[in-house]
């Protein structure tokens, strides 16, 4: 959303949060206040309706449940500008112009969102036609991206439903160019949650499948038989449970119970698509809940296998704690506004099948270093199986890994090369999350931070107290003794 988008948000958005408490029941942060919700408190005639739609699970087409303006909390000022030019051009065309999907699920529960997604009757081509700014895009389904300087508006044509029957490779590479009408577009889509439509004609929220009710009870329900909808597309699995560790959102029964049995259902999905997902899971800001969830579902195994039977060990008779430290970290850096690196996210996920596979190298006689490349690249090679990971992190990932053992040289000027390194930052922060979790020495840690705030002079008194004071100029090679001739030696009486 750009910034204009944003201050309107921003000022709107207190007033709204009110307004979608009072619709919903939410405390403001997503989650239901089930007291005010149970047994239909806070619904209206139309939204129980809808509600019977979904009734034993089942999630059918039927007359849409309308919701007027005045009937629920979105507004225009909520929009991304760039958006609403979107919508209006495509209306003042003649095509049918709304929004649908994550965007109007976050701005019924008051949240902001992320971006915002279009759907209309035009055809690709058509589309294009009408925004020079627009490019298409995509191989199983064409869409138009248009552009407005660093904010994309994604805008898709209403699409069928694949024909029943396709599966894993089947469903990857079936032609899904089929065009529908707004019923089957929704039909078509995931869960209920995600298939709300805002209308920019009239101002509308339109729910054909009972979504709105769903969001009331805070229920993820997979729209349609989730098994044959999970073996139409495994990731799905994957997305049940991110949406359900963002919005705090349960599991339908129906939706959740089939995940453990289809799991390796997620072992025919291409490692490079499986990227993409990890991504998603991990770097929304919800890392911590997402990875219990994975771990509870049996599916966090199928994407790190090495990770999940490292974690079936305990040190000491503690369970290993590195990896959910460094996704709550992550989730702080996120909600701060930081910028987070899939290199560091994917050296925590794996570090601990790399440091266990170095230690077992090491007690065969091999040297620490060897042991350590030999371990990174067989863990790699194993993990590349599963997920794809580009050089461009994987080669930052190795670096962060191998620099650890350097932290523990503190003499000489080896402190100051190493405080140059480009990737001292990320090694220095996955040193401190290593002794947060009592694998290193919380006193190197600490020594490492106090290093970096002292200036030139500072730093080489702490090298002097650590240990060997290096030389100010350029470091002499000592020089060997000069063996003496044997018969120059005396033998001790």
């Amino acid at each position: 959303m750009q910034r204009g988008g944003f201050l309107r948000f921003a000022e709107s958005r207190g007033a709204k949060e009110e307004e979608a408490r009072r619709f919903f029941g939410y405390d403001g942060m997503g989650r239901i206040d089930s007291a005010r919700c149970r047994d239909g408190i806070m619904a209206g005639p139309s939204v129980r309706r809808a509600r019977s739609n979904t009734a034993q699970g089942k999630a059918k087409i039927s007359e849409p449940f309308i919701i007027p303006r005045a009937e629920h909390p979105i507004s225009r000022a909520l929009i991304s500008e760039n958006a609403l030019k979107v919508l209006n051009r495509l209306k003042e065309a003649g095509y049918a112009s709304l929004l649908v999907g994550g965007c109007v699920r976050d701005l019924m529960l008051g949240r902001e969102p992320k971006d915002f997604d279009v759907v209309t009757d035009a055809r690709p081509e058509e589309i294009r036609k009408l925004f020079g700014n627009a490019r298409l895009i995509g191989r199983r389904f064409r869409l138009a991206h248009v552009r407005f300087g660093r904010e994309i508006v994604e805008v898709a044509t209403f699409r069928a439903a694949p024909p029943p029957g396709l599966e894993g490779e089947s469903a990857e590479t079936h032609d899904h160019n089929v065009f529908g009408t707004r019923e089957e577009d929704a039909r078509r889509r995931d869960f209920t949650v995600n298939a709300l439509y805002y209308d920019i004609r009239d101002f509308s929220v339109i729910d054909y499948v009972g979504g709105v009710a769903d969001l009331k009870k805070g229920v993820l329900r997979m729209i349609g038989d989730p098994v044959t909808r999970y073996r139409e597309d495994p990731v799905r699995m994957l997305r049940a449970i991110r949406f359900a560790a963002k919005l705090g959102f349960r599991l339908e029964d129906r939706t959740g119970a089939p995940i453990r049995d289809l799991g390796p259902l997620l072992l025919n999905v291409p490692p490079a698509r499986m990227f993409e997902e990890v991504l998603k899971l991990f770097q929304g800001g919800y890392a911590v809940e997402t990875y219990e969830l994975m771990r509870t579902h049996g599916l966090f195994g199928f994407l790190f296998p090495l990770t999940e039977r490292s974690l079936e060990v305990e040190e000491q008779h503690f369970p290993l704690t590195l990896v959910p430290k460094a996704l709550a970290n992550t989730d702080a850096r996120v909600a701060e506004d930081k910028p987070v690196t899939p290199a560091f996210l994917f050296a925590a996920l794996l570090w601990e099948p790399v440091r266990q596979e170095t230690a077992t190298l090491a007690s065969r006689g091999m040297r620490s270093n060897e042991a350590l490349e030999r371990a990174a690249e067989r863990v790699l090679r194993e993990q590349l199986k599963h997920v794809t990971i580009p050089k461009r992190f994987s080669a930052p990932m190795r670096e962060i890994w191998s620099m650890q053992s350097r932290f523990e040289r503190r003499s000489g000027n080896q402190p100051f090369r190493l405080l140059e390194h480009k990737r001292f930052r990320a090694a220095y922060d996955f040193l401190v999350l290593r002794a947060d979790c009592g694998e290193a020495d919380p006193a190197l840690a600490s020594w490492w931070t106090r290093f970096q705030e002292r200036d030139e002079a500072g730093r080489r008194e702490m090298i002097a107290e650590a240990g060997t004071a290096p030389s100010p100029g350029k470091r002499r090679r000592r020089r060997r003794g000069r063996r003496r001739p044997p018969e120059a030696r005396t033998t001790p009486q």
